[in-house]
């Protein structure tokens, strides 16, 4: 943390987004970087709360037959943050979340088969999401398969211990299908091999210059290693 403080930003610390997601597979840092962009401007954060899903241990011991409860369940809970989203958004508020509401697809896909896809699907289409904002950005954290599993065994939660490589694997390709095709918000995809966002101010300033100077739709920002 002895790195010269952060200094690409705007004169009065305004967030250069009114509503920034963030986004990408298991162990990419997503809460992490929320909190510290909350930190660096004036903005509520709004994280998941996996923890508060009954389902989710189960599911990690027995996926076939815990992914339907588990997704579900995930679908309700988004759909409430969301809508705490959109309050804070119409009170004036500037907003970071850990999440988009459609990373419901991208996990249920990925987890769920033939009528258990078929029936969440429809379950879920009648959940109103109306009332979730669509973000001013989405930043798409990127890391290979065997990093983020070196991280998600380094935070040793009790719930992710039977995470698999293989599994997250399959989670990152799934995420980079679903940005390829994305177009609700522009998308800022950023490569955390060799970023430390949370201990290194450098780093920290690095990622802040790409947010404030991004033009278009589409960007990416990788560090050499």
């Amino acid at each position: 943390m002895n790195a010269p403080p952060v200094t690409v930003t705007a004169p009065d610390l305004r967030a250069p987004h009114r509503h920034i997601a963030i986004e990408g597979p298991i162990g990419a840092g997503k809460t992490s970087l929320a909190q510290r962009l909350a930190e660096r401007w004036p903005m509520r954060v709004l994280l998941e709360r996996p923890e508060a899903n009954p389902f989710l241990e189960r599911f990690y011991e027995d996926m076939a037959r815990y992914a339907l409860p588990t997704e579900l369940q995930f679908a309700l809970q988004r759909v409430e943050e969301s809508r705490q989203s959109a309050d804070l958004l119409a009170q004036g508020s500037a907003v970071v979340t850990d999440f988009i509401p459609q990373k419901n697809a991208i996990f249920a896909r990925l987890t769920l088969d033939g009528d258990e896809w078929r029936l969440y699907r429809m379950l879920t289409e009648h959940l109103d999401a109306t009332e979730a904002p669509v973000p001013d950005l989405v930043i798409h954290l990127q890391a290979s398969p065997p990093t983020l599993l070196a991280r998600v065994q380094k935070r040793a939660r009790a719930e992710e211990a039977r995470i698999s490589e293989a599994y997250l694997r399959q989670l990152s390709d799934a995420y980079d299908q679903f940005f390829y095709h994305y177009d609700d918000s522009p998308v800022l995809t950023v490569n955390t091999e060799h970023l430390n966002l949370l201990e290194s101010d450098t780093d920290f300033a690095l990622l802040i210059e790409h947010i404030e100077t991004m033009r278009g739709r589409k960007a990416s920002f990788v560090k050499a290693g």
